[in-house]
């Protein structure tokens, strides 16, 4: 039997869809809170069948920093993937992020390795991933200390999976860049695309990886099936400026695209701006250091290793914002 963590947001999602669809007998880990009908709502984009498909998945309700529930839903399991994370980008959910994303991840290696699991697929992100100036970035780069509370929470949960392999557990680390997918309007890149639709002044002028979710799911699978692990995996399928990104999604919404560059310095004015909001209003922040800093970084990724392990074809980004902006437009 196969456990997933984090199914009810956009990769776990579509890993359960993928994983049922094939009729692999899944049980999927969930918070007491979270609900389950965006799952739903995402098996309906792709399947007439959804109700019958997502009545295959067991849910069993857990949390990955209470062991006991990870005893119950380990029993059984031969394989996991481990998809569940904070993703936050503010320092005011640093610690939250470093109970889940760290102390998670190291109970879920622990049970994992007490409980003989056989093969074992983390999902990291490419924020974990060192940065090389105007050279292509790849698995070799070094990590290196940021002010980003995201990227550090997720490079020390990859020291837990690495700890994990050393121990014998048969482990394997994606490094997905952007995942566009659809189904999560209010998180990730979903978010950025609802930001879109309600109208942008400015685009920012960074640069960085984009992945089809369905290519991400794909790959995770592939890896697991052939036996690939103590290794981690750069996925990106094409490297594009967050400009073309947004013209792209306001040619597919028919949408006026921004025509200024949001310089540093307006960033840095929002920023203080924010900040006022915050302490007036006490209100969470918006903006932070992190946001502004990975919104002018111009990173390119090399998907070099995952082409010639696999010898994967990628999903063309721009087919992968049709497919997603169509989706947004049955919201």
């Amino acid at each position: 039997m196969i456990l997933v963590t984090g199914g009810t947001g956009l990769v776990g999602c579509h890993l359960l869809y993928s994983l049922v669809n094939e009729n692999k007998k899944v049980r999927a880990l969930h918070r007491k809170n979270s609900k389950t009908d965006s799952v739903r709502k995402v098996f309906s984009y792709y399947s007439k069948d959804y109700k019958k498909l997502f009545d295959k998945i067991e849910w069993i309700e857990g949390d990955i920093n209470d062991i006991t529930s990870l005893d119950v839903a380990f029993q059984n399991i031969s394989e996991i993937y481990h998809c569940a994370a904070f993703i936050s980008f503010s320092n005011q959910d640093f610690n939250a992020m470093k109970k889940i994303n760290v102390e998670g991840t190291a109970n879920m290696v622990n049970t994992a390795i007490d409980n003989k699991v056989d093969k074992f697929c983390y999902v990291s992100t490419i924020a974990a991933i060192g940065e090389r100036k105007n050279m292509l970035i790849d698995e070799e780069c070094e990590w290196k200390e940021n002010n980003n509370p995201y990227s550090k929470t997720k490079h020390d949960a990859e020291l837990e999976v690495w700890r994990g392999i050393s121990e014998g557990l048969n482990a394997v680390i994606v490094n997905p860049g952007v995942i566009i997918g659809s189904g999560y309007w209010k998180r990730g890149s979903g978010a950025f695309i609802t930001q879109i639709s309600r109208g942008m002044n400015y685009f920012p002028p960074g640069k960085t990886g984009f992945i089809c979710v369905k290519d991400v799911v794909k790959i995770m699978r592939e890896l697991m099936d052939k036996n690939i692990f103590s290794e981690r995996f750069l996925l990106v399928a094409e490297n594009w400026t967050q400009k073309d990104f947004i013209y792209s999604v306001c040619n597919y919404l028919n949408l006026k695209s921004p025509l200024k560059k949001a310089s540093k310095s307006i960033m840095i004015l929002g920023l203080i701006l924010d900040a006022a909001r915050s302490f007036f209003l006490n209100k969470r922040r918006r903006l932070s250091s992190a946001i502004i800093k990975s919104s002018h970084s111009k990173n390119e990724y090399s998907n070099k290793k995952i082409s010639s392990v696999l010898n994967y074809k990628f999903t063309m980004v721009e087919k992968s914002i049709k497919v997603t902006c169509e989706n947004f437009k049955l919201n």
